[in-house]
């Protein structure tokens, strides 16, 4: 039986056109619609160390042609529902803290 770990990677190109590359954590759907929990992912171990160590949440969108776009979350209450949800679901992987 193979064990190997095989993380999810998924590559998000921004606004100005710069890449950036981010390991799947987890997907929620939810009545408003559906999310993915993302960690960023480095090739230089400096960068790595120097990473705030945040989940970064987006929210899964589709246009008219059917191409899926990750965007971020402008409502804050939307926001801190998911946000919760991923924290309960992922609290066993993270160890959460609480906003000051």
């Amino acid at each position: 039986m193979d064990n190997e770990y095989n993380p999810d990677i998924v590559s998000v190109v921004d606004e100005d056109g710069k890449e950036h590359v981010f390991e799947e954590l987890d997907r929620i759907e939810t009545d408003d619609g559906r999310y993915v929990a993302l960690l960023p992912v480095y090739d230089d171990p400096k960068e790595m160390l120097d990473d705030s160590g945040e989940l970064i949440i987006l929210k899964v969108e589709e246009d008219d042609d059917g191409d899926t776009y990750l965007c971020p979350i402008e409502d804050d209450e939307e926001f801190n529902t998911v946000g919760q949800a991923f924290e309960e679901r992922l609290a066993d992987l993270f160890d959460f803290e609480a906003d000051e």
